[in-house]
């Protein structure tokens, strides 16, 4: 064999490798570009062909309680359904609602319902009276005053007038010198109360309660308003429950090295932008100038965020130990959060967080 066959078959045989890649380099960018857009459209092709329904099948099983607030419309208790695995998606419902000869009125109020309920068994649900709580208010954790108001009023069938004008006057309750307003004091708990319970009545029940609360966790009427404070931020930073004390850990660690907190939290809060349901902030919010701003002022906001509950205010008198200064959650859907002890390990975290809202745009990002 000459060097001339030798260089042609060389020749041929890159040639052929050269078209192999190019092959599998187009082969790759299809299932790419068909993984994007089965993530994105997969879902409504299933349903359009059959393979797959957005509703739940029969009456369900256990036991759930949602609560409807006053000027809620189908849209909102259709995305609460969801979100309490009552109904499989929210479209199921709210179509379902659209196809009723005349609109349907829903009772403000909690209701005994079931996991896993077709749409009509669902919608038959909050139209049956007999599983309205009567004068049952579930509050859970992490709401606001202004949120815990409106499902007290729900649930408890107080006007909410009546509630706002009961939490102004603060110093009817018994709280520390200095605080001035509720916020944090009303503990998240389900509460029965009676038909003729009026709106100071109601609201003192929930502060006495936070203060028992705080009496059986050994803490001094002077360090309630703090704790509450960082329980706050720890209720509505930490996306597990398992993860409240390292939370709790990063507060304190940031509190003794005369750090920023940079709680995002309370940036939103200062801002008015806590119910938006979103993890990023906008820059407007960062750089607010208001006393709960910890991305503008050193040490703890002006005061509660929210209304903690026990498990969060735990995690506050008990941190571990750790050296951690920064975390994120890297997983909206399960609450995942990775805990970090440098800037670069969090920027790799942050990384993570940024991957998982590419893949699932529509889950808070």
């Amino acid at each position: 064999m000459n060097a001339r066959t030798r260089d042609d078959r060389r020749r041929t045989g890159r040639r052929v490798l050269i078209s192999l890649l190019v092959t599998l380099l187009l082969l790759g960018g299809l299932a790419g570009a068909g993984a994007y857009l089965w993530s994105h459209y997969g879902d409504g092709i299933s349903q359009a062909l059959g393979w797959t329904t957005n509703d739940y099948e029969g009456e369900g099983s256990g036991e759930v309680v949602v609560v409807i607030t006053e000027g809620e419309i189908g849209e909102d208790i259709a995305a609460s359904l969801e979100e309490a695995d009552v109904v499989k998606t929210a479209d199921a419902f709210y179509s379902l609602l659209l196809e009723q000869p005349e609109e349907v009125a829903f009772l403000p109020g909690s209701y005994k319902v079931k996991s896993q309920m077709s749409a009509q068994a669902a919608l038959d649900a909050l139209q049956n009276p007999d599983n309205r709580m009567a004068f049952t208010a579930i509050i859970p954790e992490g709401k606001t005053v202004e949120q815990t108001l409106e499902l007290v009023a729900a649930g408890a069938s107080i006007p909410i007038e009546e509630l706002q004008a009961a939490t102004e006057d603060v110093a009817a309750y018994g709280l520390p010198e200095g605080v001035d307003s509720l916020e944090g004091w009303l503990f998240p708990a389900t509460y029965e109360f009676e038909e003729d319970t009026t709106g100071a009545e109601a609201i003192a029940e929930l502060v006495s309660t936070q203060i028992q609360v705080l009496d059986e966790m050994g803490v001094a009427p002077e360090s309630r308003e703090a704790v509450l404070t960082k329980a706050s931020i720890v209720q509505r930073e930490g996306g597990r429950i398992e993860d409240f004390p390292k939370v709790a850990r990063v507060i304190e660690n940031r509190l003794a090295q005369d750090m920023l907190l940079q709680m995002d939290s309370t940036a939103q809060y200062g801002y008015g932008q806590h119910a938006d349901g979103s993890v990023w902030s906008t820059d407007e919010a960062l750089a607010d100038d208001n006393p709960w701003n910890t991305y503008v002022h050193k040490g703890l906001p002006k005061g509660p965020i929210a209304n903690p509950g026990r498990d969060a205010i735990s995690a506050v008198l008990s941190p571990p130990a750790g050296d951690w200064i920064y975390f994120v959650a890297v997983n909206l859907e399960t609450g995942e959060s990775v805990f970090s002890t440098t800037q670069e390990e969090h920027e790799s975290a942050i990384g993570q967080l940024n991957e998982w809202c590419a893949a699932n745009p529509d889950q808070g990002c």
